[in-house]
């Protein structure tokens, strides 16, 4: 199976366009399986009653070639605008929600409010399949390759990957703190967790007091030894030694390093902040505070007992280790754990979004730490993920001349409002966590 690896900017970049009779041809080479429409007439008959009954079901408006209607659906209902029906049909019925994600890729589909539509997906994704012909998806779901889990031979191509794609691409659609992660704004007015429309101008506090919560947490000030587990571009870090702790930060992407490194160098706290290309596994010393964002999501299930055994063995006696993790209910983690979706194949490989208790379980089952404090905010996601997918939207031009093709493009901005959607439905969360020994949770 081919898969995103394999793509490389083309040299001659172009502005990614909508409209199908203007798309440019998809480029075989660099994304084989968008380009080639499976066949497969039959299943294709059957993706097509599928997606009649699921608009009937959830009031979805399909919109067929010459403006028909699927099924009778008003005019303000979430809507999926089918440019080719055939092929969007052939797609979803060789390969399910691979095929949905790759049909948009190739411009099969749009829709003019596409975090409407994915979050009215996204609020029933286990009733999608009626039934009767549930017992069939294990027979036709795909299964992550060998190549992609998360060993540490694997583990390192799998985040350079994602992360090593561009500095600069990330930097079109990131505040200027480079923070890639959920970030935490004040309370609404009206008591919400959020305010109800955050700024741009809102993000960069926002991320500082995510930050912070964390670090506090962690019980991070001078004098500390932190140990951080993804640097990221090095904004967690920075902050840390600004208390006046020393800080040892890991990461397995060249292009985080480089920029991580020269933005402490800037900032005046070199001495503080060791950035090290290193894996998890290998991490070395002893520490007051362990701190991670968002890096637990690219371990994989069957490696959550390693990862909390380095916790274990690094952490000094009293130490604290607290933890940003997306996550998904319980139930819905251990049915997916086994799946290959298209966000593996395209964005994260290896990657496993997990439960909280599925944390707290590995970590009890395999060393003395205990999971002794949460915070979920996870309508705060959302509103980060909004932010960067008008972003990303507004700079279109701008990710073009990077030289990446409409292709990724439009990967990119289903992939930003495919998150946006699953946070607004609670379909997925965001938590702090903390983990210590046994004996200090007394």
């Amino acid at each position: 199976m081919t898969t995103y690896s394999t793509y490389r900017p083309p040299a001659a970049p172009g502005r990614p366009q909508t409209p199908p009779s203007e798309t440019p041809a998809v480029d075989l080479l660099r994304w084989p399986d968008v380009a080639r429409v499976p066949g497969g007439p039959v299943r294709a008959a059957v993706a097509g009653r599928l997606l009649r009954s699921v608009a009937r079901r959830l009031g979805l408006r399909v919109e067929l070639p010459g403006g028909r209607l699927l099924v009778p659906a008003p005019e303000q209902a979430p809507t999926l605008r089918l440019h080719r029906p055939r092929d969007f049909h052939r797609r979803i019925g060789a390969d399910g929600l691979i095929g949905f994600g790759e049909s948009y890729q190739a411009g099969d589909w749009d829709s003019p409010d596409l975090v409407a539509l994915l979050t009215a997906l996204a609020a029933s994704p286990g009733t999608l399949v009626p039934p009767r012909l549930q017992g069939l998806r294990r027979w036709h779901a795909q299964r992550p390759p060998l190549a992609e889990l998360g060993t540490q031979a694997n583990t390192r191509r799998n985040i350079q990957r994602h992360y090593d794609l561009s500095n600069d691409l990330f930097a079109l659609f990131l505040d200027p703190t480079m923070t890639y992660s959920a970030a935490l704004f004040p309370p609404g007015r009206d008591g919400a967790p959020g305010p109800a429309r955050a700024g741009w101008d809102d993000l960069v506090p926002a991320q500082h007091r995510k930050i912070d919560r964390l670090l506090d947490l962690a019980g991070v000030g001078p004098g500390s030894r932190v140990l951080e587990i993804g640097t990221g571009w090095g904004e967690l870090a920075l902050r840390a030694a600004g208390r006046g702790a020393d800080v040892v930060t890991l990461t397995l992407s060249e292009e985080q390093r480089r920029l991580a490194e020269r933005r402490i160098a800037e900032a005046g706290h070199a001495r503080r902040v060791d950035v090290r290309l290193c894996d998890y596994r290998t991490a070395q010393g002893s520490y007051d505070a362990v701190v991670s964002v968002e890096m637990i999501e690219a371990v994989g299930r069957a490696y959550w007992p390693a990862y909390f055994a380095t916790l274990d063995r690094v952490l000094a006696p009293g130490g604290r280790a607290a933890l940003q993790a997306i996550t998904m209910p319980h139930e819905r983690m251990l049915a997916s754990s086994d799946t290959y979706t298209w966000i593996l194949k395209y964005i994260f490989p290896g990657g496993q979004i997990p439960s909280v208790e599925g944390l707290a379980q590995a970590a009890a089952g395999h060393t003395g730490l205990r999971l002794t404090h949460r915070d979920a905010f996870g309508p705060h996601y959302a509103q980060t993920l909004r932010l960067w997918r008008e972003r990303f939207t507004e700079r279109a031009d701008e990710v073009a001349a990077l030289g990446f093709d409409h292709v990724f493009h439009r990967m990119w901005e289903l992939y930003l409002a495919y998150s946006e959607a699953g946070f607004r439905t609670g379909y997925l969360d965001v938590q702090h966590l903390l983990f210590t020994r046994e004996e200090q949770a007394r």
